[in-house]
């Protein structure tokens, strides 16, 4: 698996990549994010986000608008909303320094497990006036486009993976978001209530109280 690390921190980068090649792992390293960019044909992302050129969560987003190769954030900041955020732009998972070389090791492979065995996208699922298109990332109701950001969509979608079924909140978390979630579940909530916004009717999505949400189809 060849793995670029994006970090300008020579005292960083270099143990890291050293570290991560004794555990069979093919380092490639890039210093900016112009240099990140620039590098094709990687497997795995490790991203700092204290970038000289660039700020890390614009990189993030711009390589996740590229191509779906997984990205972990190696960052600083431990508060809950920063990590949101990333999770938001299409990282996979985040590791807050310091960290030990084992456990970014364990969630390399454990990111990896989940990409390869990701089902294949379905065609267009079509509820009631709702229509999901998970291939192009798209959304419409009644036949116009309903705009939801990466991670709506991805709750959204899971949600309709089995219609009428009771989502419970953790595997929500863990499924949606990330498998090592540990911090309160309001974004949970804030993204149900965005969705049922911009879904035009809260019935679409059903509180099923001390359990989870379920998706329910209207007509």
């Amino acid at each position: 698996m060849r793995v670029l690390i994006v970090e300008d921190d020579d005292s960083i980068a270099e143990p890291l990549g050293q570290g991560l090649a004794r555990e069979g792992f093919e380092v490639t390293r890039a210093a900016t994010g112009a240099e990140a960019l620039a590098t094709d044909d990687v497997d795995f992302v490790l991203l700092d986000l204290g970038l000289p050129d660039t700020d890390g969560r614009d990189l993030c987003r711009e390589l996740r608008q590229r191509s779906d190769v997984p990205i972990i954030v190696v960052t600083a900041r431990s508060d809950e909303m920063d990590r949101v955020v990333l999770l938001e732009l299409g990282a996979d998972d985040y590791v807050v320094k310091p960290f030990g070389l084992r456990e970014l090791v364990a969630r390399i492979r454990a990111v990896s497990r989940r990409a390869q065995t990701a089902p294949e996208p379905t065609p267009v699922q079509r509820l009631g006036r709702l229509e999901i298109d998970r291939r192009a990332h798209r959304v419409r109701l009644a036949g116009r486009d309903v705009e939801l950001t990466p991670k709506e969509f991805d709750l959204l979608a899971h949600l309709a993976s089995d219609p009428g079924a009771v989502f419970h909140r953790q595997r929500i978390l863990e499924e949606v978001w990330d498998a090592h979630w540990y911090g309160p579940t309001k974004t949970l909530d804030v993204h149900v209530a965005s969705l049922r916004k911009k879904l035009g009717d809260p019935a679409w999505i059903e509180t099923v109280r001390g359990v989870g949400f379920r998706l329910v189809e209207l007509r």
